[in-house]
């Protein structure tokens, strides 16, 4: 459209100019040159499509023009348009043989207008290179622009790219934290459940103890499953309110919003929970995962050395969890009755150690990175992530061991 007005423009103005200025000396403007100056200008509505043809019919067409006696006027224009647009269409080399064809006819509409020889070597030089200096910054501009938009493309395809990403990474620490509590918690229930059923008419007390322990340990899954479920909540709607759940989920008053199921004032005296999460555990909790442990059967001894100081929240959960889940294998799989965890707190780091010594079952043991387990690889996972190193292996005296190092320096990162 823009190309269409212009050749218009170009026509009307060449034709109006010959009409109004016809001094003596020059051929009268006359129908033919009408048909002459639409022959050079109207042809500029296709000089982005086929911009040397274009140059060539303007500037033949213009040469006709003069040599058959009209005054140039506007027309001279045309072709030089035609090469601004050459230039900024193709490259250097082409743009130079269509500023030696300008050259010709900016030349000969000098000597047809009775300029000096250097008037007409001045014009026929400036121009064209005039021309071509604007149609290359027209052209490398559009480069540019060409540029600039497959980069923005290619950032919004790489931020959609890491927006997946942290998105998987997110499921994945869901799913982990969802197999540290799961795996524990159900460890635990099933063993006092085996218990219960076992001295149930033996020893009713031992079985009320283990139904505790049941509830006990029911009741703290719950109270980590809304902690979990808690990551999914969007803070706050486009209108600024209080969000709903990524998931769909709702709120979470006790566990009743989960199907409709209704508070939960019922179940082991928990009451409704009106959806903030407790504080994520730490080390402050090891010594009631210690007590829960020593229900089950396996006796925990814990021992802190050092002077303890304030560790980040992440640090502190990154600890209880891999303390748990080493716990949990020793439930599941060491065969011992006896588990030691050590925690030392050093100048720069915080050094964990976990071990029994019972003789195990080495097939049940999957090996950091081998890939035929989740839990030593999760906890794997999670020390790297704060910075920290995690080996476990078997012990040379017997039994199996878990060590865990983490610097102090990485709990700037540990809040998640």
């Amino acid at each position: 459209m823009v190309d269409a007005i212009l050749a218009v423009a170009m026509a009307a103005g060449g034709c109006v100019a010959g009409q109004q200025l016809h001094p003596d000396g020059w051929v009268r403007f006359d129908a033919t040159a009408y048909l002459l100056t639409c022959a050079l200008s109207l042809p500029l509505a296709l000089r982005r499509r086929a911009p040397v043809p274009v140059l060539i019919a303007s500037g033949s067409m213009y040469t006709v023009y003069l040599a058959a006696g009209y005054q140039p006027s506007l027309n001279f224009w045309a072709p030089v348009i035609a090469l601004v647009t050459l230039a900024g269409q193709r490259p250097p080399r082409s743009a130079a043989m269509g500023a030696v064809f300008v050259a010709a006819v900016v030349a000969f509409s000098g000597m047809r207008g009775r300029l000096g020889p250097a008037l007409v070597l001045a014009q026929a030089v400036l121009v064209p290179v005039v021309a071509v200096v604007i149609g290359d910054a027209v052209r490398r501009l559009a480069q540019r622009n060409r540029q600039l938009v497959l980069l923005t493309a290619r950032l919004e395809r790489e931020q959609e790219e890491r927006a997946r990403r942290a998105i998987v990474d997110e499921r994945v620490r869901i799913a982990r934290e969802l197999h540290d509590v799961v795996a524990h918690h159900m460890s635990v229930i099933t063993v006092q459940v085996g218990l219960a059923s076992y001295v149930f008419d033996s020893d009713p007390r031992a079985a009320r103890a283990a139904l505790d322990v049941i509830g006990d340990a029911g009741r703290d899954a719950l109270d980590e499953m809304r902690r979990l479920l808690s990551l999914l909540r969007v803070d706050f709607d486009e209108d600024g309110g209080e969000g709903q759940r990524a998931d769909g989920v709702g709120d979470i008053d006790g566990v009743g919003a989960v199907g409709a199921v209704g508070g939960v004032d019922g179940v082991g005296g928990v009451g409704g929970v009106d959806g903030a999460a407790d504080p994520m555990p730490g080390l402050d909790r090891l010594a009631d995962l210690a007590e829960r442990m020593s229900a089950v059967g396996v006796t925990v001894d814990l021992t802190t050395e050092g002077a303890p100081r304030h560790l980040a929240p992440g640090l502190e959960l990154c600890v209880y969890r891999i303390v748990q889940e080493a716990l949990t294998n020793v439930v599941k799989h060491a065969g011992t009755p006896r588990a030691d965890v050590r925690i030392r707190h050093l100048s720069d780091r915080l050094s964990v150690s976990i071990a029994n010594d019972g003789p195990g079952r080495d097939a049940a043991r999957p090996r950091v990175g081998s890939g035929t387990g989740h839990g030593l690889i999760g906890m794997h996972e999670r020390a790297k992530i704060l910075g920290g190193t995690l080996s476990a292996g078997e012990r040379p005296e017997g039994g199996f061991r878990v060590h865990l190092t983490l610097p102090f320096d990485a709990e700037a990162g540990a809040g998640t």
